[in-house]
């Protein structure tokens, strides 16, 4: 069972790896943590090898001068199992744990989670080693939580014994042959199978509804890894430690609410671009899959990381230097760490914590970098850090029982993103399928939300199920969905938000596509249809950017559509927006329709930012920070404690900004005074936190 966790403050520190380090000296490490108002570091789960070198031969000792040195500075420790990094004689006494990317086609060694996590080998020695540095340190009161595992879900797997698993799953979910055959549509092609023996291995796989239930199995192997750890981890315990691990956002084979589901808290590793990638309005594409760039992207990890399980939450990694490779080298400005640090708390992270302490010497992350460079002397990166931690300290347990406003809420569906993953509905530039369409899709309408002075929930398909409509009406005035896996009941929830009071905002082809991915066989949006007012057959792939035009509503210059269009047809709803062409402009763009207490607004494209923030300026036209008179580059995040709300206000700038107070407040960190009226200056980068 999951514990509850209580913040005690904003703990803030890095991961720490002494034996990474050339020169060992734990004492000079924690005096400089301790200075720089650290109150916590990870430790130990990348050195397998360094915790047990050889089979059954176990070097446990190692670490208690960190954890002793940690408790006498007041320094929580996270301890991690170590069972993402295998070591090399577990590789090479059993060569078939490598996990394959194909069947029969190993993972090669030399990196890590190169493994086969359903082995049986590899369950038996990683329950060993993690049984050995948990019992041997269980006790210690330096310890506070532990982090599982590291990052899980890199790759499917395709091993034998995971094959044999899956073909048990589908079994026990399908029942007979027959069943699988009608669901999945295997007259196609000439798929249809006589026996389960039959079914094929998805290497060649181009069914998108085996891929849809081979990717859903994936996550459960993983979700079911981690539980497995977390069980193992809860023998020795105690009642006040946490046990959770680290989330990388949008891994292969997860479903983040499943993963996180057993833990008693989630943690995330949200890493974004910096430099001018942090200015208001950017638009530079991001250099890898889990690199965000811009404002938007920032706030978007911190709000997918709130919604994983509908709270508070623990950063067990994010950027302190450059971030990536040898190639990529772009630290961030003065002053953003502080920003960037601050704007996710003000998204609810209840920890800070930097990837990691000191800049490795050598390896794959040579030029990763840490709190400190490579000279091991304290820098710029560690001064600004320090002063982070000062205003942490000040700001001490007051936001311990902090909840982060939120004007709406965005639905977000692993089945859709599956989905998509496999067969997207959007191309590049150059006509290849767009592997991202999902997060594309709902990034559009993410970032005109933030831009639009909008905060944010994210809500996961699986929590929505579970949630009355009426009571999410009555919390998020506007739910945006832009799902195609869906069931009857999924779109009839979705019809009942609205019917109770909610504006529902769907998004292209939301309510074509059935919960095995199949096309419906109905007028889309089948169900949604009669309280959307609109329905749907004809669709486009947009080559180029398509200019829109209000129906009695100015849009912004060069608000366009893009790579998308659902032809709409009006069934009772009203034409919002309509496109400037001469054989689309006979479908509209955006509709509305009443839908007992609320209503239902149709978007049949990807809107661009201008057109996505004219879209959420109609619809919230009071978000929690509208009272707030400020320069265009600065953003006012803000929640509310049991004593009153709190506004964190930020210039996303290099240029000196304002902002004005519409109400009396007091500077959490620095106790002045301000009244309504006044105007609080904002260097560059710079932010300030307030409470009324």
């Amino acid at each position: 069972m999951t514990v509850p966790y209580h913040p005690q403050g904003i703990r803030f520190g890095a991961a720490y790896y002494l034996e990474y380090q050339p020169d060992k000296d734990v004492d000079r490490d924690l005096d400089l943590m301790q200075a720089a108002g650290f109150t916590v570091i990870r430790v130990g789960e990348s050195v397998w090898s360094t915790w047990e070198p050889s089979d059954g031969v176990f070097d446990l000792d190692w670490l208690q001068p960190v954890l002793d040195g940690a408790h006498r500075r007041g320094i929580g420790v996270i301890l991690g199992t170590p069972t993402y990094a295998a070591p090399p004689w577990l590789a090479h006494a059993y060569p078939e744990i490598a996990g394959e990317v194909k069947t029969g086609q190993r993972y090669p060694w030399g990196a890590r989670q190169e493994i086969d996590i359903t082995h049986p080998a590899f369950l038996f020695h990683a329950e060993r080693v993690s049984r050995k540095i948990v019992a041997r340190y269980a006790d210690h009161p330096a310890v506070i939580g532990y982090q599982v595992d590291n990052e899980p879900g890199v790759f499917p797997l395709h091993n034998r014994g995971t094959f044999i698993k899956f073909l048990r799953w589908l079994k026990a979910r399908y029942g007979t042959v027959e069943k699988l055959n009608e669901e999945w549509g295997l007259v196609y092609w000439s798929h249809r199978i006589q026996d389960w023996d039959e079914l094929w291995r998805p290497d060649g796989n181009a069914q998108p509804q085996y891929d849809l239930a081979w990717r859903t199995f994936q996550d459960e192997c993983t979700s079911e890894f981690i539980a497995w750890q977390a069980d193992i981890v809860r023998e020795y315990a105690r009642d006040d430690q946490f046990v959770t691990t680290c989330t990388a956002l949008d891994r292969a084979t997860i479903n983040e609410a499943h993963l996180n589901a057993p833990l008693d808290i989630a943690a995330a590793n949200p890493y974004f671009a910096v430099q001018d990638n942090l200015e208001w309005g950017n638009d530079r594409p991001r250099p890898d899959e889990w690199v965000r760039t811009g404002v938007h992207g920032l706030l978007e990890l911190a709000d997918r990381a709130y919604g994983i399980k509908q709270g508070r939450f623990l950063v067990t990694e994010t950027n302190a230097q450059a971030i990536q490779w040898a190639s990529w080298n772009y630290p961030p400005y003065p002053g953003q760490l502080t920003q960037a640090g601050l704007a996710l708390v003000a998204r609810g992270a209840a920890m800070i914590e930097y990837w990691h302490w000191h800049t490795l010497h050598f390896g794959t992350e040579t030029y990763w970098g840490g709190v400190l460079p490579h000279s091991q002397q304290p820098g710029r990166v560690y001064d600004e850090l320090a002063g982070l931690g000062r205003q942490l300290a000040a700001i001490g347990t007051r936001l311990d029982d902090y909840v982060p406003d939120a004007d709406i809420a965005i639905l977000w569906d692993t089945a859709t993103k599956h989905a998509y993953d496999f067969n997207p509905p959007l191309h590049l530039p150059g006509g290849a399928p767009n592997r991202f369409a999902y997060r594309d899709i709902v990034g559009a309408f993410q970032r005109g939300a933030v831009e639009a002075g909008a905060q944010i929930r994210i809500v996961n398909m699986e929590q929505f199920r579970d949630i009355d409509p009426a009571e999410l009406a009555a919390q998020y005035p506007v739910l945006v969905a832009a799902v195609f896996v869906t069931t009857d009941d999924d779109l009839s929830r979705l019809a009942a938000y609205a019917e109770a009071g909610g504006t529902l905002i769907v998004g292209p082809r939301t309510g074509y596509g059935d919960e095995e991915a199949r096309a419906r066989h109905a007028v889309a949006p089948d169900v949604l249809r009669p309280a959307a007012g609109v329905s749907y057959e004809e669709f486009s792939n947009l080559a180029e950017p398509l200019p829109v035009q209000g129906e009695g509503w100015e849009l912004s210059p060069g608000a366009a559509a893009t790579q998308w269009l659902d032809g709409y047809r009006l069934e009772g709803a009203e034409v919002l927006a309509s496109y400037d062409h001469h054989y689309f402009g006979a479908f509209p763009a955006v509709t509305s329709k009443v839908a007992g207490s609320g209503r239902v607004v149709a978007v049949g494209t990807v809107p661009n930012p201008a057109f996505a923030v004219d879209l959420f300026r109609r619809f919230i036209p009071t978000p929690a920070s509208s009272g707030w008179e400020r320069d265009p580059s600065v953003t006012v995040l803000s929640g509310r404690t049991p004593d009153g709300p709190v506004w964190f206000l930020h210039n996303w700038s290099k240029d000196p900004a304002a902002a004005t107070v519409p109400v009396d407040c007091t500077g959490m960190v620095d106790g002045a005074a301000h009244r309504s009226g006044d105007r609080i200056e904002l260097g560059p980068w710079g932010v300030t936190v307030l409470a009324g």
